[in-house]
């Protein structure tokens, strides 16, 4: 007799997409779905037997980040796990700023404080497992209909993201959705199953996309780059040399910006990765700023240039 294959646990390895300059359409024998591509906090529910926990896309455990999610997903049939994005709202529109900030909540005391101030919403666009069963080898279309099967009697915060198969309405979306702070779609097979890697595709409007600084390399007032975090996404990367512009926009903003509390030991900073690999060591700052930044892939590592600080125009 053959036993029962044991539940879905953190951590998981999340599927993701690759850019792609245009809109795909549907090949022959092959039909497409097309999602709105959030620019927010991935993060990976799991409903246990007793309690909840949340995974963001590296794999670390942000559970106490989000107390109003756990709350929320505690109706959950234990053995369930959800793949999504956590977005903030703020005047009709997305805040990847404010998502930052609730990520990076550093005591319970602060996570529950933003929870009421910035109500976060989970943006589902997959079930990985549903009562213990792990679902990612069944095609994205039957895991999509048993995700809204799930989260259609609970309602927000925890919900579907929009879907068609539609290649028109997928295009009026494209163009449309920019209002809410959405800039892009991402494009799946409907019988594809959930699989590690850039089997997904997106495809972006803007060439340029906003990153939030979590620390500084080098003197704290003058930095020499900076240590951001992009959306979907809460590994840290190092920017290029920042530009003498940039710099002085920087310049105001980083001393008005306070302490995040005392700095840790020089030998004992965290570290990211830079353009080419290398990891270097960064001084944390508070996740308050926001900066524009373009990626261009020369190498295996995109270089990351920060275009401007958003507000210091």
């Amino acid at each position: 007799m053959t036993s029962p294959a044991p539940p879905l646990l953190p951590p998981v390895e999340v599927a993701l997409a690759r850019p792609v300059p245009s809109l795909p359409l549907p090949e022959e024998g092959r039909r497409l779905a097309y999602e709105p591509k959030f620019d927010g906090h991935r993060l990976v529910i799991f409903r246990l037997e007793d309690t909840v926990r949340m995974q963001s896309r590296s794999g670390r455990i942000v559970t106490r980040a989000f107390p109003d999610l756990e709350a929320a997903a505690r109706p959950l049939p234990p053995g369930t796990v959800l793949d999504g994005e956590v977005v903030v709202w703020a005047g009709g529109r997305t805040d990847f700023a404010s998502v930052q900030k609730r990520a990076f909540a550093a005591t319970d005391s602060r996570a529950a404080r933003l929870a009421r101030e910035l109500p976060a919403s989970y943006a589902a666009f997959d079930l990985l497992a549903l009562a213990g069963t792990d679902l990612r080898p069944l095609p994205y279309e039957q895991r999509r209909a048993r995700l809204m099967a799930l989260l259609e009697p609970l309602g927000p915060p925890l919900q579907a993201v929009p879907m068609t198969t539609d290649p028109e309405l997928a295009a009026t979306w494209y163009e449309s959705l920019t209002a809410i702070g959405v800039e892009g779609l991402v494009v799946k097979s409907l019988d594809e199953p959930y699989r590690v890697g850039r089997h997904w595709r997106k495809v972006r409007h803007a060439e340029t996309r906003d990153a939030v600084v979590v620390g500084v390399v080098g003197p704290r007032l003058r930095p020499r780059s900076l240590a951001l975090v992009l959306p979907g996404d809460d590994a840290p990367l190092v920017s290029s040399p920042l530009s003498p512009a940039v710099r002085a926009q920087l310049a105001v903003a980083l001393r008005d910006l306070p302490e995040p509390g005392p700095p840790p030991p020089a030998d004992d900073f965290p570290t990211a990765l830079d353009t080419v690999g290398t990891r270097i060591a960064y001084r944390p700052i508070a996740p308050e700023l926001t900066v524009e930044v373009r990626q261009e892939s020369r190498t295996r590592h995109a270089a990351t240039t920060v275009i401007r600080l958003r507000g210091g125009e």
